[in-house]
């Protein structure tokens, strides 16, 4: 396994309305376990595959970059999961959800017409 992290384009100063859907992304994602608490995790930061960080495991953070995903699993599944990821954050949040730093996205949020 090897550690792997990115930086979406899921900011701080995005309207409550949007922050209010990101748990449903998380819910959607293969791995999914919740929220840590209770001696599991670190309190409220979001888990998936296991609260440890040295299994395979993902948590989220959220950054002055944006919504940072760090994990530690082989690159192969690291890639498919953070692909998925970015797929079901655009069709929950209703704006293109990819990495600035990758190309993928601008700093300017680039809002779907439904």
């Amino acid at each position: 396994m090897e550690y792997h992290q990115c930086n979406l384009n899921i900011r701080y100063d995005l309207p409550k309305e949007i922050w209010d859907k990101v748990p449903l992304v998380y819910e959607k994602m293969t791995g999914w376990i919740g929220f840590g608490g209770n001696g599991n995790g670190e309190e409220g930061i979001p888990y998936w595959f296991s609260y440890n960080n040295y299994e395979k495991s993902i948590l989220a953070s959220l950054e002055p970059s944006g919504l940072q995903l760090s994990a530690n699993m082989n690159l192969d599944e690291w890639n498919k999961w953070k692909a998925e990821f970015k797929q079901i954050a655009t069709e929950v949040l209703g704006f293109k959800v990819g990495e600035i730093e990758e190309g993928e996205v601008d700093h300017d949020i680039e809002w779907i017409n439904n």
